[in-house]
């Protein structure tokens, strides 16, 4: 199988990248636009590797992704614009990446024999939940506009599915964490901050709590949807480990062996959710589990950062 990841420099898209090559026998063809959160160094070990062949491009491009779509046997669609403070600073670039790349994508697969397109969304689609957690048939109710447009983008492309029989799965995973991660995302950013003895700012009284999954969990959980999942459906991708941002934090903290006193409570982000869980019976029963404990998911991502 030829498989088609698009936004495959950035971070879960190298990961999953190196995923494929590492455990299945697909070739793999990466297109990453190469903007701030993407970099060919995400890439370096498999440069090289016969199956794999990287193209720098942005999947607005219909004519490079026409061109590409063609020779692939199955996409997963990895691109996107991700950071929510971004989102709120300006909404533009996720509305054009986030949805109408997608749909761009989408009105090439379809004019081919593509078996397999792979939606990869997020659980902030569903906003906040209090108590219990989020089945895939729940109502979306995006809280920011990062969050509005991958919801949109999941519309578009279910749209695509019931409208012309395109066989689209859509994974929507919790907060992933993990090596090649763009530092200004908390854990890595909490990571270097600390090690550097430098400011640790967190959001509000740091009560906000988030389901934290090892990258390379969620990676095994997309090629296993990609390999068995039933078309047409959505598959939630979490690890139950809710932890609030206020004890990812010292957590991060006694892993470097950095002060408490570094922590700095800044005003609040604009309609920050205050929780999200997610149910994952659907891909449990495809034979998924999650691998990977917070704590050792995070030894790991701190041994890479160190490192480098």
């Amino acid at each position: 199988m030829r498989v088609l990841v698009t936004g495959g420099a950035g971070f879960i898209g190298s990961n999953f990248v190196h995923h494929l090559l590492n455990v299945t026998d697909h070739s793999v063809l990466t297109l990453d636009a190469l903007t701030y959160a993407g970099t060919t160094e995400n890439l370096v070990d498999v440069m090289t590797n016969p199956r794999h062949e990287f193209v720098e491009g942005d999947i607005r491009d219909r004519e490079l992704v026409d061109d590409l779509v063609e020779d692939a046997d199955a996409i997963v669609n990895f691109a996107a614009e991700s950071h929510v403070d971004r989102s709120i600073d300006s909404a533009e670039p996720f509305v054009t990446t986030n949805v109408q790349g997608t749909q761009t994508l989408l009105d090439a697969a379809r004019n081919t024999n593509i078996e397999r397109f792979v939606q990869i969304s997020t659980d902030e689609v569903y906003g906040e939940v209090v108590d219990g957690k989020f089945h895939e048939d729940d109502p979306l109710n995006p809280r920011n506009p990062y969050a509005a447009t991958k919801a949109g983008a999941d519309l578009l492309a279910r749209s695509y599915y019931t409208t012309y029989g395109l066989p689209v799965l859509i994974t929507r995973s919790s907060n992933n964490y993990g090596p090649r991660q763009h530092p200004e995302k908390l854990v890595p950013k909490f990571i270097t901050n600390a090690a550097h003895d430098e400011p640790l700012p967190v959001y509000g009284d740091g009560s906000n709590v988030r389901e934290w999954t090892y990258v390379e969990d969620n990676c095994r959980a997309i090629e296993l949807v990609c390999e068995k999942g039933e078309i047409g459906e959505i598959y939630n991708v979490g690890s139950g480990s809710e932890l609030e941002n206020i004890v990812v934090t010292r957590k991060i903290i006694d892993a470097v062996g950095a002060s408490e006193d570094l922590i700095e409570f800044v005003k609040d982000r604009p309609g920050h959710d205050q929780r999200y869980a997610l149910e994952t019976e659907k891909i449990e029963a495809l034979g998924w589990e999650p691998k990977w404990s917070f704590e050792n998911g995070l030894q790991r991502t701190l041994d890479y950062y160190i490192e480098r």
